[in-house]
């Protein structure tokens, strides 16, 4: 399912979040939003939910203005945000069994297809969410949402606070939703190597704006000839232009997670 957002500005109190950004996402894609800390990539995803509506310009799901249809943007889109919690008290199975009946979903077994889809264990499933691990909690919340298999799939820094080989594994589920599903996938990140793993196509989205776009080998191709200092690099964020972009956005991803970033 297409997306498409035109000169669309946000803006909280004194600070913008976007400002006039511009990007289509084609249907049947794996896009990344590659970006650091404040760069606007939640505020994006807030709006392609419906949760949050344009100061100015448009963004339409599949052809639906965000601000015409809340109601149906959010049946065609599965939202994972960076920061999920869910009911200490009820298991990982229950939690489920719970979104499932809130959506109106028929109770065809969905639920534990979404439990082996994301690799919780049937004994993980029955016990109570107040014993998971961080990244049991990102594998529920990934279930949650492909519950009503969606047409379009957000995912706002899914792997964020996991050690690397919760990381590895997160990676490996999703290449695996997105090679059995035809949905469009929407994969926010400020690493490098994330977006470059799971993705077929990247924006790398500084100060509310995009910078650049396109194939994600070519982005990376292009981010790779570099035979300057780190030093130099900083500088790079104000010439504009695609390798410029995309050097800033790398340098800062990698002094944020150093463990994340390929060698």
């Amino acid at each position: 399912m297409r997306i498409d957002a035109t000169d669309v500005h946000k803006t909280y109190g004194d600070v913008t979040a976007l400002d006039g950004l511009s990007l289509s996402i084609p249907s049947g894609s794996t896009f990344g939003v590659l970006g650091t800390n404040g760069a606007g990539k939640s505020t994006l995803f807030r709006l392609l939910v419906g949760h949050d509506r344009p100061d100015a310009g448009t963004v339409a799901v599949g052809g639906t203005d965000v601000t015409d249809d809340g109601r149906r943007i959010r049946e065609l889109v599965g939202y994972l945000p960076e920061h999920v919690g869910f009911p200490d008290g009820l298991t990982g199975r229950e939690v489920l069994g719970f979104h499932s009946r809130v959506r109106g979903l028929p109770r065809d077994g969905r639920v534990a297809d979404a439990i082996d889809r994301v690799g919780l264990a049937p004994e993980e499933a029955d016990r109570r969410v107040s014993g998971y691990s961080n990244g049991m909690c990102r594998r529920l919340g990934l279930a949650s949402v492909l519950l009503p298999d969606p047409d379009v799939l957000v995912l706002d820094e899914p792997t964020a606070g996991l050690d690397p080989r919760g990381v590895d594994e997160f990676h490996a589920i999703i290449e695996e939703v997105t090679s059995s599903s035809d949905a469009t996938v929407v994969f926010c990140s400020h690493v490098l190597p994330a977006v470059d793993r799971l993705c077929d196509r990247a924006a790398v989205l500084p100060e509310g704006r995009v910078h650049a776009a396109g194939p994600i080998d070519a982005l990376a191709a292009d981010a790779a000839d570099d035979d300057t200092g780190a030093a130099n690099r900083a500088d790079d964020r104000h010439r504009g232009g695609l390798r410029a972009a995309f050097r800033a956005a790398v340098t800062d991803a990698s002094a944020d997670e150093p463990s994340e970033v390929a060698p």
